[in-house]
């Protein structure tokens, strides 16, 4: 009796184009970097349809040799067209490649839906997040590159033939010992480091009361009221800015450290707002009325009772704040002086006056703070939601 095929398999009809297409879209990249995206889209669409192809036709037990005789071709093509560098991509296109082909061909990516959805279901399913993930890897792109570069050995702004090699002299830590030895970007830090905190300490302070406050069903015209709050979030941050400005200098603030730390505070009070106002939502008001019959005076109550159960969400908004006015440079460069120049500021100063390396750096630094301190808010928000019991874990 002759071997049937098993029923999960898909119809050539389906997955060869599929795996024509991303081939199209990986050839539009090769191709444009080649001087011809247009040419790359075809050879690519052509490449990945022959690969769908030819790697389906063996019976069962050819998967993974399959799959990694196509990572080695892809390797050496790319060793032959950019060495080192173009052999990892390679490899990573031959890799991909050869999952998508038998994810399809298998009918794996049935696996994680429920049977009864419609083709049109899944392909939406699958396309909502080939979508998001596009738009992550084009946001996320620019700092991939600015990375890298910060190690460069050279002066430049591009990646160097050296560094291409993956050659050990076409990497340095100069542009790092830079930042940390040159009085300019020390002073810049200084002042960073000076006035974020102190924003942070107001916007905390003043957001969580007011997100107390505004989370009072009987507290008249609440929600115009939290329309305002939050419109430094909304309104442009240049007219923010301007006004500020034209508001300081006639009170004397523009200019000094008190004022740009003010500036800062309104615009990291609407962060609290909204995360603290968020975390209110699951909050039993009843704890709060327990305390006070027990007598406890308002005071004690939001300290021994309220803020625990609030605090993921208040130093969530910290964070935020915080990271707010580490990295902002519009609203400084309109009520700060030189005294107050900021690491976002110099960095400004510096693509006007000097490109220097050091920039790319003092960026990566910065992405790494950033990147510390969203981890620390993810964290707390899932302690956050194990608190209030939407999460088990």
């Amino acid at each position: 009796m002759a071997m049937m095929t098993p029923i999960h398999r898909t119809e050539v009809k389906f997955y060869v184009p599929v795996v024509a297409a991303f081939g199209a879209l990986a050839g539009l990249f090769v191709g444009t970097a080649q001087g011809s995206g247009l040419i790359g889209i075809v050879v690519g669409a052509i490449l990945g349809a022959a690969i769908a192809w030819v790697l389906t036709q063996p019976r069962d037990g050819i998967e993974k040799p399959a799959r990694w005789a196509l990572v080695a071709v892809f390797a050496v093509a790319g060793y032959l067209f950019g060495a080192i560098p173009g052999a990892v991509i390679g490899a990573i296109f031959g890799w991909f490649f050869g999952w998508l082909t038998f994810w399809l061909f298998e009918g794996r990516y049935r696996g994680p839906l429920a049977p009864y959805l419609t083709p049109n279901q899944v392909l939406w399913y699958y396309t909502f997040r080939v979508i998001c993930w596009a738009i992550l890897i084009f946001l996320i792109t620019p700092i991939l590159v600015v990375m890298p570069l910060s190690f460069n050995a050279e002066d430049f702004f591009t990646f160097t033939p050296e560094m291409l090699r993956f050659d050990p002299a076409g990497y340095s830590l100069k542009h790092y010992r830079d930042f940390f030895t040159n009085d300019d970007w020390q002073q810049a830090l200084r002042n960073s480091v000076l006035i974020a905190p102190m924003a942070t300490l107001l916007a905390v302070s003043f957001g969580t009361l007011a997100a107390i406050g505004l989370s009072q069903p009987h507290v008249p015209g609440r929600q115009a009221i939290m329309a305002i709050l939050i419109s430094p979030m909304i309104v442009p941050l240049i007219i923010s800015a301007a006004g500020m400005y034209f508001f300081y200098s006639r009170i004397g603030l523009q200019g000094t450290y008190l004022g740009v730390v003010l500036a800062h505070a309104a615009l990291g009070i609407p962060f609290v707002i909204i995360t603290v106002t968020a975390t209110l939502v699951g909050f039993d008001n009843s704890l709060t009325r327990a305390a006070a019959n027990m007598g406890a005076d308002p005071v004690t109550t939001f300290f021994r009772v309220q803020m625990p159960l609030i605090l993921p969400g208040v130093i969530s908004g910290g964070l935020f704040a915080f990271i707010t006015s580490f990295d902002e440079v519009v609203v400084v460069l309109f009520v700060g002086s030189a005294g107050q120049k900021t690491l976002p500021w110099q960095m400004f100063t510096g693509l006007r006056e000097q490109i220097s390396p050091t920039i790319l750096a003092v960026a990566t630094i910065l992405v790494g703070i950033s990147i510390c301190l969203l981890t620390v808010v993810e964290l707390l928000r899932r302690r956050s939601e194990r608190l209030r019991g939407m999460s088990p874990s």
